[in-house]
């Protein structure tokens, strides 16, 4: 059974795509910790960080480093903040987002049902951020 990251991949769910490559996909979550909190997602249905090898470990790390340099630009972060849970769905996934403190890692003060609109606003803010800095190849429109 596909999990809800793949239905989102493949178009079934909406999402608000930041990065598109071969191997991952980003988007904006709809229950941030922070404007601009993203999660890179690869295509192959993997249950845990654990489960995947090498090459794509660092190619999901890759991304997320270049989303994190992004998201301190354009939120004038002090940090990228970085997080491999998996217990929401088990499909990896790895959580980015702009911090200024370890206040923004407290996953109880997550915004809950964030506006469309907002994570819209977000979403383009990191895609023109992502462009700004080379990506245009893996950044949709």
């Amino acid at each position: 059974m596909a999990t809800l990251f793949s239905k989102i991949i493949d178009g079934d769910i909406p999402a608000h795509f930041v990065w598109q490559d071969d191997v991952c996909v980003s988007f904006v979550v709809i229950d941030p910790l922070t404007d601009g909190h993203a999660i890179v997602v690869p295509r192959e249905e993997i249950d845990q960080w654990t489960d995947a090898d090498d090459e794509l470990i660092a190619h999901l790390m890759g991304v997320a480093r270049q989303i994190g340099v992004a998201q301190k630009a354009e939120w004038d972060a002090a940090r990228a903040g970085l997080m491999v849970v998996g217990y929401e769905v088990p499909h990896l996934h790895v959580h980015v987002w702009p911090t200024q403190s370890m206040a923004d890692f407290d996953l109880a003060q997550a915004t809950h049902g964030e506006d469309q609109a907002v994570l819209a606003a977000n979403a383009e803010r990191l895609r023109t951020r992502l462009r700004a800095l080379g990506h245009s190849d893996v950044v949709p429109d």
